[in-house]
């Protein structure tokens, strides 16, 4: 598993996870640059991702939506706060109701991926900033970083996959 360390760091409300990838950083930023790809990781294994919209521009959003085992479909937006192709991303993460439109009964969250040369490959810092201690709790409690953990361990098979002389 790619999976390097997960941070819980209370005082600051934030979740940090770092990954060391065998690829380049221009391939591992494609699995968040096309939606195709960002599918085929975003969710957890046994929770699927779908991308309805995906516009990783500064103002821009990605909407999609995971389907549970028993076809329960929870969906999620992001608002894109900055983006600099292949290096670094930073976004608003949130919940929506059945309907896509924004649930405000969920706290948000802010999320800033960044991509560097490591080692001969890429590392990426995945680091998810709270609103409140309350909020982090409860993200936690929902398996917040069992689930992101479960969904960046998915990205090694898609970079082997896709790398020169495996076509």
């Amino acid at each position: 598993m790619s999976v390097s360390s997960v941070d819980k760091d209370v005082d600051n409300l934030a979740l940090t996870l770092v990954s060391d990838f065998d690829a380049p950083i221009e391939r591992v930023w494609r699995l968040w640059a096309d939606p195709r790809q960002l599918e085929r990781w975003w969710g957890p294994p046994n929770y699927p991702a779908t991308v309805e919209f995906h516009d990783l521009t500064p103002g821009g959003e990605v909407t999609y939506f995971m389907t549970s085992p028993e076809g329960d479909k929870y969906r999620g937006w992001w608002r894109i706060t900055s983006v600099d192709p292949p290096l670094s991303l930073e976004f608003t993460d949130g919940f929506a109701n059945s309907d896509g439109t924004v649930n405000t009964e969920l706290s948000t969250t802010t999320v800033r991926v960044r991509l560097s040369t490591h080692n001969g490959g890429t590392r990426m810092e995945l680091r998810t900033s709270y609103e409140s201690r309350e909020t982090m709790e409860q993200m936690l409690r929902m398996g917040q970083s069992e689930g992101l953990q479960a969904a960046v361990g998915q990205m090694d098979a898609l970079l082997v996959a896709s790398s020169p002389g495996t076509r």
